[in-house]
């Protein structure tokens, strides 16, 4: 049934009602919770001082987002500043080398900040897979790619070449990592679009202006190079109507999210709770599914951040950089499910797409998607935790297309033929209900533990049920239903927007 399919008002008003009562009560038991475990021994680590005034503590169990605000904050205002300074002069003066520009400020930006040697590193890697690319063979690229993508995820390989970078700093690992594994990926989208360049291939120096893009060197995302070239290479710089605009409400929005995760980690410890399993199981079903959802929406909020602000750098240099991740409150379809959109791309224009087409064929998608899985694991670094998330999403995006498949069949589709399109959606509500938690108990294994995964799973399916397994079931029936709704209003602007473009 279409997407346009609508709901009385006053059915949606009670599935909205139900949702806020039920987010409240989680909430004030995660609360309670925080509040009375805020002096426990085993949360010292993981909870520091925060606001006296308020009596509150932090939670500051997330090394990433403390390095961000504390050790790494002034780099990244000084650096991304200097970028921006550089890029305005640029496009004022001489827009046709702008490229060239950002490449400089970027290799002076590696140089000063992670020293010559790992300068050298990357370097060598981009040398040694432009060589590759000479022989326009896509497999060729891949395994070279993947070697080098090896080369960094896995022992002793990875600590062989660390070693070589002299000095200790505390962002050394992370900026050394993050850098060399998104050259890579760059290196590959460079490798695999001159396989397809008819005449010639790009020159090595349309690699280094593609890899030394400041804003994108050391966390992405990875914007593929087909469409890095076509954007930077273009010397008419416009704004759209609206634009800075636009700009500027964004980069608005990113810090008040800062403001808003900072607030909530004074009054809600998610992150620090679940290393106490001891305490965590004595929480209500509620509380306890509450911090699960919690910790997945943290995660995107985390990476719309970090993308955020460098893709609004990116879009003051008139570049179309890739969409921030979609938000886990509105996903239900394991397809949508990824917190690097650049990744994302990239796994779907070099894999999954090439290998499963129009995503129809059973036995095509389980291949695309075990060599999705299998490239993702390698850029996660391969660990037991992570085999287990690939394994189970893995699963989860061909269950969805078996599922599909089977009520595809012809009893089931004259069935829903017969009913109305309002009772249709309502049904794949509630199995988009029982699929929404199947993404949150995969993804927690990757972004708690395998400890709490199982908790959580253990009371919401077997201790929990009936009564909380069906609530909380009830309860995420109506959200989804709540994202259906704001599915279809984005498809009747969308069919409003391009009849307008049409007349």
């Amino acid at each position: 049934m279409g997407v346009k399919t609508t709901l009385p008002s006053y059915e949606l008003g009670f599935y909205a009602l139900a949702v806020t009562c039920a987010v409240l009560y989680s909430g004030s038991g995660i609360f309670e919770a925080s509040r009375d475990s805020a002096n426990r021994k085993a949360f010292r680590d993981g909870i520091k001082p925060g606001w006296h005034y308020f009596g509150r503590k932090m939670d500051a169990a997330d090394f990433e987002w403390v390095m961000w605000f504390t050790s790494f904050r002034n780099v990244i205002i000084f650096a991304l500043s200097g970028h921006v300074l550089f890029a305005k002069i640029c496009s004022m003066t001489v827009p046709q080398h702008r490229a060239v520009v950002y490449m400089l400020y970027g290799v002076l930006a590696v140089l000063g900040s992670m020293g010559l040697v790992y300068l050298m590193i990357v370097l060598s890697h981009c040398l040694v897979l432009y060589s590759v690319a000479l022989a326009k063979q896509k497999w060729l690229c891949f395994v070279a790619g993947l070697c080098c993508l090896a080369s960094f995820k896995l022992e002793p390989f990875s600590s062989w070449q660390s070693g070589f970078v002299t000095g200790a700093f505390d962002l050394q690992d992370v900026l050394f990592y993050g850098g060399c594994g998104f050259t890579i990926m760059r290196c590959m989208s460079f490798a695999l679009e001159s396989c397809e360049r008819k005449e010639g291939i790009y020159s090595i120096f349309d690699l280094l202006k593609y890899n030394f893009y400041l804003p994108f060197f050391f966390f992405g995302p990875v914007m593929t190079f087909d469409q890095f070239h076509a954007q930077v290479s273009t010397r008419e710089l416009r704004r759209k109507d609206d634009e800075m605009r636009n700009i500027r409400v964004h980069a608005l929005l990113h810090v008040g999210a800062v403001i808003a995760v900072d607030i909530f980690f004074h009054f809600f410890y998610i992150l620090t709770l679940p290393s106490d399993l001891k305490f965590v199981n004595r929480l209500s079903d509620w509380s306890l599914a509450g911090l699960a959802y919690s910790n997945l929406v943290y995660d995107w909020v985390k990476a719309a951040v970090m993308f955020g602000v460098t893709n609004t750098i990116a879009r003051l240099d008139h570049l179309d950089p890739p969409q921030p991740p979609k938000c886990i409150t509105m996903l239900y379809v394991f397809a949508e499910t990824h917190f690097d959109r650049g990744i994302n791309d990239w796994l779907c224009k070099y894999v999954y797409d090439h290998i499963g087409e129009n995503h129809d064929n059973i036995i095509k998608e389980l291949i695309a998607t075990i060599a999705t899985f299998a490239v993702t694991t390698l850029w996660l670094g391969p660990c037991e935790i992570v085999y287990i998330w690939s394994v189970f999403n893995c699963f989860g995006l061909n269950f969805e297309l078996w599922v599909q498949k089977f009520f595809q069949w012809e009893p089931f589709a004259k069935l829903e033929a017969k009913m109305s399109a309002a009772m249709s959606r309502r049904i794949r509500a509630a199995f988009g209900a029982v699929n929404f938690w199947a993404i949150v108990l995969y993804n927690i294994l990757a972004l708690n533990s395998l400890e709490f995964a199982q908790l959580v799973t253990k009371r919401l399916l077997l201790t929990g049920f009936p009564v909380s397994t069906l609530s909380i079931w009830f309860i995420t029936y109506c959200g989804v239903q709540l994202i259906k709704e704001r599915e279809r209003i984005l498809a009747i602007e969308e069919e409003k927007g391009d009849k307008a473009k049409a007349e």
